[in-house]
């Protein structure tokens, strides 16, 4: 392709030169280059392409992009996560829907597994798809699925190792239950949020008061139906209130258990009475505070959070209900007993399932723990010893604190999707753990005719998950492991992700690929921040705020987006507001921005660690710059037509703005490496846009106009030249933040450079030595001072673009003068000059409208171009301007503090800025007195 069409329009060719690249086999490593890889964190099989999403797939694809073209030998290595309760949860909902009288129950374990895959097999790679659609350059071929025989293989061969080591284990302990999936859940799955609750005081009865004691304690509660299971009251030690009753008993009311009054330091003794009840089997307090001081420990709810039927105490109207009816019922018989006081109301952060959306409750259950201590100690160990650096460094701080207060880890789930745990049991309850169950009876010695039945439990996708920088290189079939590459993928070079998985995710990895492989999983992690609305609020579908990736690459009505951001709401009832909102943010709906203008977008705001407020009209303005980079490709085509470049053959530019642009070019391609290897990749996507929009578009191509004006000229076939190098150059490297528009620009570039293949497989631009066009590059900077400077004046006299005005110099200096020379074509050209004439030493100016480059007056007169009273006002305007910032310069040198700790650079820039802006203002000053 040679010509482009006149307007871009993303659409017409994103998708295609994606299945382009895919067919070709660009996303595979290539060559013998140093190995450069990325973990892509694994998301939801069931999931869709979010924001977050799109924000951490733009920065991994990037890095992966760049070093491509550095010939490091690459791999993204993709993958997908099972998520054991959400694909239950859709699974289940599609038999609902369905209607064919199936459910997860009536088909049993092995037909509902196979339903799973099925479902899988339709409509589980949705969010790869989507992935596609941002360019995400990814090797596809090797794509991991956590479900995969490679990874179950390497999940249980882990599972069996920990364990014959000791560090897993089988136990009862506190676990977040949701009591509608019927499983533990880990922390990362509850949401608690503020809601409106009560404060129930209850009366507890003294047993056996002595005269002048207090015969009753008061105990503040928001879970009264939890009383059931009391097997203490707790008061703080140095409360002077209670502290004769330490050791005496109490009578829990409604069941008349007698319980102990114990102290401990845990208790607030400003939150209601001071006094708290314990109930070890249902809080994970007052567990801890059960262990401290061996109190029993009594269940009271099943595991649909109904209450037991099993204990004698319960009365037998409780029995079987659901514990808020229980807790409805229970209030009014203390309120009938008179052993309710007070009832108030109370806000509180209630613990929801992020699934389910039902409350939360601290459940005692067996489950598969992993002994955490010497994990977290080794893990804690490898980040402070440096082997693996965060980036911001100060998440070290959160990663530390989780890992110095971590407790055992329950790895196990009541499901059936997923890894099932390698245990077996015999009839006498005796548990044997093994790859399968023909290990476990050889290793054991136990014959055909011993039932052994597999535990049921599942393991929790974070333990496969915590698995995934080995287990996707074949770990631990050492064929698999050379066919995959694994001695030169692990570690793998960066993980980028978020900062709420730091503990569930990231430190898992590094503790279990130590303990497993002997090495760190990664050298590098960086940490992103959240992506938010514009207003800077999260994210969320109750909210109304969310937006898809997909409808800002491609477009969306507003009927639509309406509709997509109205249905399956909680609450109904928000949707006319959300409504509202939608229609007047986007009355027009959703425009198609292209891929890479969402991604310009994303990179330009991912600052270190920082929440990214995500903003339309950025995405706007960079959509605006894809279709500048378009225009300005079309205008270098139009004059290079015919022209053919051999780059083997060194090209020696002509021209001082030749010589300024290829400087330009290797500052900004040392700017950009630095940037890359920060990851500030806010700074990387403002380097390229300036150098692109500012110096090459808006500059460079003017700059080249008078020496393209005479075709024939030696000068006019060196620029043609350098366009086409500097072209290739600044579309190499935008490549990697933008690939779709800067492939399909180089596609019609690369012929007249004798270029072929694609843009992701050329070189990225490096600095080269330009020391030799210094002197140019000052003159160059000097006449676009001149050309800005008479720009700004003729457009403050609001001087038409076509008039030719006069241009008088004043005292210019002798290297003014023979730039003055040199550039005179230029200066005409650029800024519609009919004269240039040299005011004589004493000649006294007309009135003229005026602006200083360093000591050079430049004078446009006024006659016949403007009022005089409106150039009065523009001087004063500018002199008032330039005397604030000479204020400015003055305070910062009036300070110690700025003179002695500024490097020295930086200190002697601002006094070089303070003496122009002084000669701005004298000259400036000149002018006026002449008005």
């Amino acid at each position: 392709m040679t010509t482009l069409q006149p307007s871009y329009e993303p659409g017409s060719f994103e998708s295609d030169l994606y299945v382009k690249w895919e067919s070709q086999g660009l996303f595979r490593p290539q060559g013998n280059g140093e190995a450069y890889t990325v973990l892509l964190p694994p998301p939801n099989v069931t999931g869709t392409l979010h924001m977050g999403h799109a924000f951490q797939h733009t920065l991994m694809d990037t890095l992966v992009r760049y070093h491509r073209m550095r010939g490091y030998r690459t791999l993204w290595q993709m993958g997908t996560d099972h998520a054991g309760i959400a694909t239950e949860m859709v699974v289940s909902r599609n038999l609902a829907i369905a209607g064919q009288g199936e459910t997860r129950e009536s088909l049993g374990r092995d037909s509902f597994i196979d339903k799973v895959w099925e479902w899988k097999g339709q409509s589980g790679d949705t969010i790869e798809r989507q992935m596609r659609r941002l360019g995400a350059s990814g090797d596809w071929s090797r794509s991991v699925f956590t479900m995969d025989p490679m990874a179950s293989d390497a999940v249980i061969e882990a599972f069996v190792r920990l364990h014959e080591k000791g560090l897993i284990y089988r136990g009862q302990r506190l676990v977040n239950w949701d009591p509608v999936l019927k499983t533990a859940i880990s922390d990362l799955e509850v949401v608690s949020e503020e809601e409106d609750g009560s404060l129930w005081s209850i009366r507890y009865d003294v047993v056996d008061p002595q005269a002048g004691e207090p015969d009753h304690v008061i105990v503040a509660t928001t879970r009264p139906e939890t009383l059931l299971g009391d097997t203490a009251v707790m008061v703080h030690p140095e409360d002077e209130r209670y502290t004769g009753l330490i050791g005496k008993r109490v009578r829990v009311p409604l069941i008349g258990r007698e319980v102990p009054v114990i102290a401990d330091d845990y208790v607030d003794r400003e939150f209601g009475t001071g006094v708290v009840k314990v109930t070890p089997a249902h809080d994970f307090n007052d567990n801890a505070v059960g262990q401290r001081h061996n109190l029993p420990v009594i269940n009271i709810l099943t595991d649909t959070a109904h209450i037991i039927d099993t204990l004698d105490e319960v009365p037998t109207a409780y029995r079987g209900l659901d514990r808020f009816a229980a807790r409805k019922l229970m209030v009014e018989d203390l309120e009938s007993a008179g052993a309710l006081i007070e009832t108030k109301p109370h806000k509180l952060q209630v613990p929801r399932g992020d699934r389910s959306g039902q409350v939360i409750e601290p459940y005692l259950t067996d489950q598969w723990f992993v002994k955490m201590d010497e994990l977290g100690r080794r893990g804690l160990e490898i980040v402070e010893k440096g082997d693996v650096r965060f980036v911001p460094s100060n998440w070290v701080s959160t990663y530390r604190h989780w890992l110095e207060n971590i407790q055992d880890w329950t790895i196990s789930r009541q499901l059936w999707w997923g890894h099932r745990i390698p245990a077996w049991y015999d009839e006498q309850g005796r548990v044997f753990v093994g790859r399968n169950e023909a290990e476990v009876r050889q290793a054991n010695r136990l014959s055909d005719s011993v039932a052994l039945r597999q535990e049921a439990d599942v393991l929790e996708t974070w333990f496969s998950s915590a698995m995934f920088p080995f287990s996707t290189q074949g770990w631990p079939n050492a064929e698999l492991m050379s066919e995959r590459g694994f001695d030169s993928n692990l570690p793998t070079s960066v993980l980028v992700t978020g900062f709420d998985i730091i503990f569930f995710w990231v430190a898992r990895m590094i503790m279990m690929t130590d303990e497993l492989v002997g090495q760190v999983p990664f050298k590098d992690v960086y940490i992103t921040g959240l992506v938010r609305d514009k207003d800077g609020k999260k994210m969320s579908k109750s909210k109304g705020n969310v937006l898809d990736p997909l409808d800002i690459i491609d477009g969306i009505s507003a009927d639509a987006l309406v509709a997509k951001r109205t249905s399956g709401l909680l609450k109904p009832t928000d949707a006319p507001k959300i409504e509202k909102a939608t229609r007047k943010e986007f009355p027009q709906g959703i425009a198609p921005h292209g891929a890479d203008a969402l991604r310009l977008t994303m990179a330009s705001l991912a600052g270190p660690g920082r929440d990214v407020k995500f903003d339309m009209g950025r995405a706007e303005g960079y959509k605006n710059f894809c279709n500048k980079l378009w225009n300005a490709t079309r205008f270098v085509l139009m004059n290079t037509e015919g022209m053919t470049v051999d780059l083997s053959v060194p090209h020696v530019p002509e021209t001082d703005a030749e010589r300024w642009i290829l400087s330009e070019l290797s500052r900004t391609s040392t700017e950009v490496a630095e940037h890359f290897a920060a990851y500030r990749f806010d700074l990387l996507a403002q380097s390229v846009y300036d150098f692109a929009w500012t110096t090459f578009c808006d500059w460079f191509l003017e700059l080249t106009k008078p020496a393209l004006a005479d075709a024939q000229s030696s000068a006019a076939v060196s620029t043609r030249k350098t366009l086409l190098i500097v072209l290739d150059a600044l579309l190499r490297l935008l490549h990697p933040l933008i690939p779709f528009v800067t492939e399909q620009l180089w596609q019609a570039v690369a012929p007249r450079l004798g270029l072929q293949g694609s843009l992701m497989t050329q070189s990225y631009p490096q600095a080269t030595d330009v020391s030799a066009y210094a002197g140019a590059t000052a003159d160059v900077e000097w006449l676009r001072a001149v050309v800005s400077s008479l720009r700004r004046v003729r457009s403050e006299l609001n001087v038409s673009p076509g008039k030719q005005v006069n241009l008088l110099i004043g005292s210019p200096s002798a290297s003014d003068t023979a730039r003055l020379a040199k550039f005179d074509a230029a200066i005409r050209f650029l800024n519609k000059i009919e004269s240039i004439r040299v005011l004589a030493a004493g000649t006294d100016a007309p009135p003229a409208a005026a602006a200083v480059v360093g000591d050079m007056s430049l004078l446009v007169p006024l006659e016949g171009l403007v009022d005089l009273d409106a150039e009065r006002a523009r001087l004063d305007k500018e002199l008032k301007r330039i005397s604030v910032e000479i204020t400015k310069c003055e305070s910062k040198l009036a300070s110690d503090t700025f003179v002695a700790n500024a490097p020295a650079a930086v200190v002697e820039q601002e006094r070089q800025r303070l003496v122009d802006w002084r000669a701005q203002f004298e000259g400036l000053s000149a002018t006026r007195a002449k008005l």
